[in-house]
């Protein structure tokens, strides 16, 4: 898959966070976290909502709205 689908890194550098800080936060691998922000893989439901929680934001602010 070569879409970007996600905006995670995106929301991180708004806020001044780093992939580490969100790694510490939720508690998962970095190699996971890294792929999820590189947009590699793409997080299941669950995951979306708790990241959403970590950066107090919407988890539509999450997602791009690009659909091609």
């Amino acid at each position: 898959m070569d879409k970007d689908l996600n905006r995670k890194k995106v929301v991180l550098v708004e806020q001044k966070r780093t992939s580490r800080w969100l790694v510490n936060e939720l508690g998962r691998d970095e190699r996971t976290v890294s792929k999820w922000c590189t947009n590699k893989v793409q997080p299941i439901l669950e995951a979306m909502f708790a990241i959403a929680k970590v950066l107090n934001a919407p988890v539509q602010d999450l997602l791009t709205n690009e659909l091609n």
